[in-house]
C-alpha cells in the first residue's frame, strides 16, 4: 500500500528545529490536499503545514510541545486510506530512535528529535555534535547559559562561549563557569535579576512563547550593542497634504488604504543608499556592509506581541510597489499567515511610535542590524517659515524622527548625517508625485 512521509520543512536558511504546538488531525482522519494537518512554531515564526497528497492520517509520530529536526518525518500518510502493517513499519523505519550524542554534522544528520538528557535539559543534535567535537562533557555543557526557549543552549550561544574558552581544561572551565557568565566579543557579563517576592491580591501571567522570545532578544540586543539615539524633528505638511489629496482615489483604485509608511520607507531607502555604513552588521572585529536594503516594519499584533515582516530591496521599488508590500505584510502579520522568509534577511527596522499617538522614543536595535528609525505622531504646530518677504509664523505638520543606533560603528556624526538626510528627503517631497 502507497504511504507518503510528512516531514518537517525547512522554515528559513538559519532554523534547524520546531515546536509541534497542536495537532489540526490525527490518527484516522481523511485530509485533501492543502488540508492543515499540523501547527508549528519555531523562534522566527508561528506556521502550518498543509497535506501534499490526500488519503488518511495513519500515524503522528510526535506529541504536542515536541521539538523535532528539520527533515523529521512527522506523520504518514496512507494514500489510499487503508492501514496495513507495512505502512506501519515503513512509519517506524522512517523515525529512528534519536541517540544520545550525534556524530553527523547538521547536513548530514538523521532526522531525529531533539532529546533530553539525564540533567533534564534539552540540547538539539547540532549542539551535542559540537559538544562531543570540542571534547565538552555533560557537566560542563550544564553551566554554559542558554538563549533558546527555556533556556535551551542553541548553536550560537555554544560557538560564543567556545570562543572564550579557549585550551582552559574542562574542570577549570566548569569552575570559572560558576563564577561568572561567558562573555563574548563586545558582550557585558549576563546578570541575574533580583528575587521577586509577591504580594497577596498579585495576578501572576507567565509569558507566552513569542513574549518570551522578544523579551530574550530585547535583554540581548542592550547587551551587545551600546545604543546611542539621536532625534530631529520634520516638517511633513507637503506629505500630509498630498496624501489627503490622493487616498479617496487610491482606495477607490487599488482596493486599499495608502498611509504615510511607505513614504518613510522610500526615504530611509534612499538614506541608506547613501550612508551604507547604517545599513549594516557587525561579526567581532569585522564590519558586514549590506548590499541589499531590505527594512522591516515593526508591527504590532492584536495580542500585544510584536513581529517584523521584512521587505526586500526596497530601494528597487516605486511608491506604489512599496505600498503594497507594506499593506500585504501587516495584514497577513497580523492574521498570522506569514512565511517563514518574510520575516528574516532585515538590514534595517523602521517602528511607528506614532500610530499609538506617542511624540518619539528610544527604540531597541533589531540584532543583528545596527540602527533602527523610530516614527512619531504628526501634529499641527506653529513653525518659524523663511520667505522672501522675511519670516513668518504659520501651522505646520511636524513629527519627530528618533534612530537608534549601534554606536561601535555608528558614530554620532553618522547617525546624524543619516538622520538629516532622511528629514531633507520627506521635507522636499513632491506634493504633485504621482502614485
Amino acid at each position: 500500500m502507497a504511504t507518503f512521509d510528512l516531514i518537517m520543512p525547512k522554515l528559513g536558511e538559519s532554523v534547524i528545529e520546531a515546536t509541534i504546538t497542536r495537532w489540526l488531525k490525527s490518527a484516522g482522519d481523511t485530509v485533501n490536499e492543502d488540508d492543515a494537518i499540523v501547527e508549528i512554531a519555531t523562534d522566527k515564526v508561528d506556521s502550518e503545514i498543509p497535506s501534499p497528497v490526500e488519503g488518511k492520517i495513519f500515524k503522528t509520530l510526535f506529541n504536542e510541545g515536541d521539538v523535532v529536526a528539520v527533515g523529521a518525518v512527522i506523520a504518514v500518510i496512507a494514500l489510499d486510506g487503508e492501514e496495513s502493517e507495512s505502512t506501519s513499519t515503513e512509519a517506524t523505519a522512517a523515525a529512528p530512535e534519536p541517540t544520545p550524542a550525534s556524530t553527523a554534522t547538521v547536513e548530514t544528520a538523521a532526522p531525529v528529535a531533539v532529546q533530553e538528557v539525564s540533567s533534564g535539559r534539552f540540547y538539539s543534535p547540532l549542539v551535542k555534535n559540537i559538544a562531543k567535537q570540542e571534547q565538552i562533557p555533560l557537566t560542563e555543557l550544564e553551566t554554559v547559559p542558554g538563549s533558546g526557549k527555556d533556556g535551551r543552549l542553541t548553536k550560537e550561544d555554544l560557538l560564543a562561549y567556545l570562543k572564550t574558552r579557549g585550551s582552559k581544561p574542562a574542570v577549570a572551565a566548569v569552575a570559572a563557569s560558576k563564577e561568572t557568565a561567558p562573555v563574548s566579543k563586545f558582550s557585558a557579563p549576563r546578570h541575574e535579576a533580583p528575587a521577586l517576592v509577591t504580594s497577596a491580591g498579585d495576578q501572576v501571567i507567565e509569558m507566552d512563547r513569542m513574549r518570551r522570545l522578544i523579551a530574550d532578544h530585547m535583554v540581548m540586543s542592550k547587551q551587545v550593542s551600546p545604543h546611542v539615539t539621536s532625534f530631529i524633528d520634520v516638517d511633513v505638511t507637503n506629505i500630509v497634504n498630498w496624501r489627503n489629496k490622493v487616498k479617496d482615489s487610491f482606495q477607490k483604485r487599488e482596493g486599499q488604504k495608502i498611509t504615510f509608511t511607505p513614504i518613510f520607507f522610500e526615504a530611509a531607502a534612499k538614506a541608506l543608499r547613501e550612508f551604507p555604513q547604517v545599513n549594516a552588521s557587525v561579526d567581532g572585529y569585522n564590519i558586514i556592509l549590506r548590499k541589499n536594503i531590505n527594512i522591516g516594519m515593526a508591527t504590532a499584533l492584536p495580542n500585544g506581541n510584536l513581529i517584523v515582516p521584512v521587505i526586500k530591496n526596497v530601494d528597487e521599488k516605486n511608491l506604489l510597489g512599496i505600498t503594497k508590500s507594506v499593506n500585504d505584510l501587516a495584514a497577513r502579520a497580523r492574521a498570522n499567515k506569514l512565511q517563514p522568509d518574510e520575516i528574516q534577511g532585515g538590514t534595517f527596522t523602521i517602528t511607528n511610535f506614532g500610530s499609538f499617538d506617542s511624540l518619539t522614543g528610544t527604540p531597541i536595535i533589531n540584532q543583528p542590524q545596527v540602527a533602527i528609525l523610530a516614527v512619531g505622531a504628526i501634529r499641527k504646530q506653529p513653525a518659524v517659515i523663511e520667505t522672501q518677504y522675511g519670516d513668518v509664523i504659520a501651522i505646520r505638520h511636524i513629527m519627530i524622527l528618533s534612530l537608534a543606533y549601534d554606536h561601535r560603528i555608528v558614530d554620532g556624526a553618522l547617525g546624524g548625517m543619516y538622520l538629516k538626510r532622511v528629514k531633507e528627503l520627506l521635507e522636499s517631497f513632491d506634493p504633485d508625485t504621482d502614485i
